[in-house]
């Protein structure tokens, strides 16, 4: 098989006919993110506390799933009015008033997403797959990468094209860099965050991904696979999911924290509940420890803590 730009290769493995994520199972038969399980618990508070210092009466979750997170805000929250949006059907164990849109994949968006008002709009791990351009330095330019979508195998063809290369320049320069420097460009998901931005009249859109700022770009870039909990060569086969942290500072927007920081805003701090709950309510004294649990692995300063939250405000002026 010749070998195809990048994000042709790694659109076909995600969303196509058989991609990644339209199998059984989803993402959650092959890794945890922060939505899942007590952890998802803990998110779908904090998002909570958001939607109301936000004023949003409306939440939609872009890049769903199977609905874990969802169905944890309308578990918690009845009161908001809650949409999942992904790649697959309705799936058959969502509560009823929960919402569900199907999503074409990739940066494409449901036409019917649109004209949003009083809404918290949540992007979660949803850039980060969002097929880029990959570059890589030789003789000190980048050219682009491309790949044979069978077995990986990767070959450096031209220059970028002239947007590709302007983002570059602008947001990820490569003077100075050794031959061999990779780069993933950032720019169709710049695209796809500015068209979500355009389907809100009045509301917050919130992005929360892994990701780098000009300060930390990765010299090798973060391309990587990822299959039943273990890392794996990105081979755009369908095979495995396909991922590249997101170039954060490189997004429209009004505030960014770390997760750590935004929940500790939201949440306050992960403190253990007092003993002597144990003896006089052994439920609640185990389920008060689950959530410090949940919280203290989302702030996780090594791991999940690490998580940018980008948010931008859309129709309003902003606050601090």
């Amino acid at each position: 098989m010749h070998p195809v730009p990048w994000p042709l290769a790694w659109h076909a493995a995600l969303y196509g006919p058989d991609g990644f994520y339209r199998r059984a199972g989803g993402p959650a038969a092959h890794f945890t993110t922060s939505t899942h399980g007590p952890l998802g618990e803990v998110l779908a508070e904090a998002l909570g506390v958001l939607a109301d210092a936000e004023g949003a009466t409306r939440v939609v979750d872009l890049g769903a799933g199977r609905g874990e997170l969802v169905a944890a805000l309308h578990r918690q929250r009845p009161d908001l009015a809650v949409t999942g949006v992904d790649v697959v059907e309705r799936p058959t164990a969502l509560p009823a008033p929960v919402g569900w849109l199907r999503s074409p994949g990739g940066s494409a968006l449901p036409s019917v997403l649109t004209d949003l008002e009083d809404v918290l709009v949540v992007a979660h791990e949803w850039l980060d797959v969002v097929p880029c351009p990959v570059a890589q330095v030789a003789g000190g330019r980048p050219l682009e990468v491309r790949v044979d979508p069978a077995t990986g195998e990767e070959t450096l063809t031209g220059p970028l094209d002239d947007a590709s290369a302007d983002w570059v320049a602008r947001h990820w320069p490569t003077d100075g860099l050794p031959d061999g420097a990779r780069v993933e460009v950032g720019l169709p998901r710049d695209r796809a965050w500015s068209d979500l931005l355009t389907r809100v009249r009045r509301g917050t859109v919130l992005a929360v991904d892994y990701g780098h700022t000009a300060a930390d770009r990765p010299l090798r870039g973060t391309l990587a696979g990822y299959r039943d909990g273990v890392v794996v060569d990105p081979v755009p086969d369908g095979s495995c999911d396909v991922t590249a942290h997101v170039a954060v500072d490189s997004l429209v927007q009004d505030q960014r924290w770390s997760q750590r920081e935004a929940l500790h805003l939201l949440l306050g701090s992960a403190t253990v509940p007092e003993h002597a709950l144990a003896t006089s309510d052994p439920a609640g004294y185990l389920t008060a420890l689950a959530r410090t649990s949940a919280l203290r692995a989302l702030g996780d300063p090594s791991g999940l803590g690490a998580f940018h939250w980008v948010l931008r405000r859309v129709g309003r002026a902003g606050r601090g």
